[in-house]
């Protein structure tokens, strides 16, 4: 990874963890040289973010969202933006099956 995808996928990390402020959402990095909170992160796989949200003690949702090269061209608020619009649509879908 070069330094500017490095210094871009950093200010990703912050951007998302600012904007996403729920005790409901937990979200976790495998974003290998950057930020890496994910037990199994495997250096080889895309980049993604991993995103639980927990219902309760039993009930628990996950998703990754895939940083790809597609995306990596946009800049870091962009790519921010997308990320913390694909928790809130996965929110919006689990809510709507869950609360019927």
């Amino acid at each position: 990874m070069d330094t500017a995808t490095k210094e871009k996928l950093e200010k990703v990390v912050t951007l998302v963890n600012k904007a996403m402020v729920d005790p409901d959402i937990d979200i976790d990095y495998c974003i290998p040289g950057v930020e890496t909170t994910v037990n199994e992160c495997d250096v080889t796989e895309t980049p993604f973010v991993l995103v639980t949200y927990v219902l309760g003690d039993y009930n628990k949702h996950t998703r990754k969202i895939h940083l790809d090269k597609t995306l990596l061209r946009e800049t870091p608020e962009e790519i921010a933006n997308r990320i913390t619009f694909s928790i809130e649509e996965f929110k919006g879908e689990i809510d709507s099956v869950e609360m019927g």
